[in-house]
């Protein structure tokens, strides 16, 4: 057998890197979701929309799926499981009441006061502050991974969220 060329080495280096930062992703989510619920006995999903709605109320679940980046059904049954806990309250728009406005309660507040810093929070830190251009080619690189893959279709829940 030959030796790689510089390319092929190259080619490699690059498909280790992928998947071990997919790997580490992955882990350091598992990890936080796993802290998270024992230290205050939530999801992390739950924990990432108290923490949303907490820095403001969503004027719908719309729009807190957009805040969050994740589908609306995904964040309606995030926000349905608060409402059961107390932690988030649901109540009608005074503009219109066919709407309902989200908001986080007191007790909602305490549980956000006590959590940790979860990792979708960094993550989501970083990539607000990624140029553009670099968050439009990781984006288009991973929808296409995803895609090709056969990991696409449905609406994706939350992340770690049944």
């Amino acid at each position: 057998m030959g030796a790689q060329s510089s390319g092929e080495q190259a080619v490699h280096a690059d498909l280790t890197l992928v998947m071990d930062s997919l790997r580490a992703l992955v882990r350091a989510l598992r990890i936080s979701t796993r802290a998270v619920e024992k230290e205050i006995g939530i999801s992390g999903a739950q924990l990432f929309v108290l923490q949303q709605l907490e820095a403001s109320p969503a004027r719908s679940v719309n729009e807190l799926a957009d805040r969050t980046s994740t589908h609306q059904s995904s964040v309606s049954t995030v926000v349905s499981r608060l409402v059961e806990r107390g932690l988030v309250k649901r109540e009608p728009s005074a503009d219109d009441a066919r709407r309902m406005e989200i908001s986080i309660t007191e007790r909602g507040r305490q549980v956000v006061g006590s959590a940790p810093r979860t990792a979708q929070v960094r993550m989501l830190d970083v990539l607000n502050r990624m140029p553009p251009e670099q968050l439009h080619v990781l984006a288009t690189g991973l929808e296409k991974l995803v895609r090709d893959a056969g990991f696409a279709g449905e609406p994706v829940p939350m992340f770690f969220e049944d």
